[in-house]
């Protein structure tokens, strides 16, 4: 087992397509242009929550975890995922993905000799409504055919997938049922280190344990292996082993306030510390998934870096900075709505609608937040003076407009733009449309095709602008045989072919 990865945080993050995303609260939000941490804490409404006060005293003077902890074992669901194998692996030995192992879902692996055997799985979930609904991590349930769920009865039901977004690591499970008991949402914002919380969940298989600890920090960033995902975690030292994963962090009122996520170790067992997504984020993107059965994830358009990170990597950029604290634009990506707002290369973003941001990790939390469309007011320092600026957030596509599940824009994850008269003569042709920018969740990105990459033909048809680009795609989204073959010039002037499977 590798040890976790350190100091991803030392690198660029390029917040294109990481930050920003929506809330729960749509409606009430359509008719609003400024911001409070506090209005976007109804995620619950979705599920129709109702809030509960359990925290108590003990004679001594000390929390009292019984009822929170009551409460909270009976929302919390064991998870067993199913991989059925797709082919023989006879004559191979299957190693451990330490991914998997690392973040709780080490039970798959190991031997797999003669023929395909399905590979199984562990985890825990949260049930969030009264109705069924469970939230998890996406990498317990990831690639799985079949997803049973078990209760602290033993109770055991087929659980269906709604959603994933695997940049959160979140997922959205439903099960068959009523009046199921749930944990209802709390404000991970209110947070405070030192606070005590409890994290519940099955780990090693052993069903409805509870572990108690302090809130260590908050906003971590750099803990995953994958630096564009979205990370905001809050640290705990409550034990979280294998299994956790997917579980509940709850405060002393039995609120939600995170979903167990990952451990730092060098065993793949509890050494101390773990993380858990702070429900600010979970909240939101399952309240999207429910709603839009996608994540609606907006765009700032600027690559990012922590002060000291940029100073380190760019000392003659940075040698007449001042700001000692914020988050500092080192650039822009194609159609930023940072840049047509005004703000500058070399610029230090130090708040968010009034909300300071001392690192990349607390920018993507406060961002995380909205939608394309929404307004923010983003503070920033240039050399000695203060500025702010009103910035539209946009999504992947360059618009504001909302994506639904199946929207095929919204699946491939770029946007696009035609090919200037300087471009074609480089290239030697006469047609074609360039990919302006690509989303690190989207279908392109898996598939290899990047930025500058000129689409020329897709399912033969030749292109030649933008919209032309985007009505194939979402008209392929909507037919019956939902791939694109994909034929183009990479940057470096070399033919390529893909293939884009847009009903996966």
């Amino acid at each position: 087992m590798k040890k976790i990865w350190k100091n991803i945080s030392t690198y660029v993050v390029v917040a294109l397509v990481s930050i920003g995303a929506t809330y729960g609260m749509y409606s009430f939000m359509e008719h609003r242009k400024g911001y409070s941490s506090a209005d976007f804490y109804n995620y619950g409404s979705e599920f129709d929550q109702k809030g509960v006060q359990l925290a108590s005293l003990t004679a001594e003077g000390y929390p009292d975890f019984t009822k929170a902890a009551e409460n909270s074992v009976h929302a919390v669901v064991h998870i067993k995922s199913t991989v059925k194998s797709q082919a023989s692996s006879q004559g191979r030995q299957r190693a451990i993905d330490p991914f998997e192992y690392f973040f709780g879902f080490g039970d798959r692996g190991g031997q797999d000799f003669g023929a395909p055997q399905p590979s199984v799985g562990f985890g825990s979930g949260v049930i969030i409504s009264k109705d069924g609904f469970i939230v998890t991590n996406n990498h317990v349930i990831d690639k799985a055919n079949e997803i049973e769920v078990t209760l602290n009865d033993n109770r055991k039901f087929t659980a269906k997938l709604i959603g994933t977004d695997p940049q959160t690591d979140i997922a959205l499970l439903k099960i068959e049922g009523s009046d199921f008991a749930y944990i209802p949402f709390g404000n991970s914002d209110n947070l405070k280190v030192g606070e005590w919380v409890l994290a519940v969940g099955n780990p090693f298989n052993l069903t409805s344990t509870v572990t108690a600890g302090i809130v260590s920090a908050k906003g971590r960033g750099g803990i995953g292996a994958n630096s564009s995902d979205i990370q905001s975690f809050i640290q705990t030292d409550a034990a979280i082993n294998r299994g956790n994963s997917g579980g509940a962090l709850v405060n002393t009122n039995g609120e939600l306030v995170g979903i167990n996520t990952a451990i730092y170790s060098q065993t793949g067992d509890f050494a101390g510390y773990g993380f858990a997504v702070p429900i600010s984020i979970a909240g939101k993107v399952v309240a999207d998934i429910k709603e839009y059965g996608t994540v609606q994830r907006a765009v700032l358009g600027v690559l990012i870096q922590d002060i000291s990170v940029a100073k380190e990597a760019n000392p003659d950029k940075t040698k007449d900075l001042k700001a000692t604290e914020g988050v500092y634009v080192g650039g822009f990506a194609e159609m930023s709505p940072a840049k047509q707002a005004g703000i500058e290369e070399g610029d230090v973003v130090t708040a968010i609608n009034g909300v300071k941001v001392k690192s990349v990790s607390e920018l993507q939390d406060q961002v995380n937040r909205f939608r394309p469309g929404n307004k923010v007011k983003v503070d920033i320092m240039r050399g000695n003076s203060s500025k702010s600026y009103d910035v539209t957030l946009k999504n992947s596509s360059g618009s504001t407009s909302v994506v639904k599940k199946g929207d095929g824009i919204a699946s491939v994850g770029a946007a696009f733009k035609e090919l200037t008269a300087d471009k074609k003569k480089d290239l030697g042709v006469s047609y074609g449309v360039e990919v302006a920018g690509v989303d690190n969740g989207g279908k392109f990105y898996k598939e290899g095709i990047t930025k500058g990459f000129v689409i020329q033909k897709i399912n033969n048809q030749p292109v030649s602008s933008a919209s032309q680009v985007e009505n194939i795609i979402t008209s392929t989204a909507n037919s019956q045989d939902k791939v694109l073959f994909i034929s183009g010039i990479t940057p470096s002037g070399a033919r390529k072919y893909y293939a884009v499977d847009l009903g996966e």
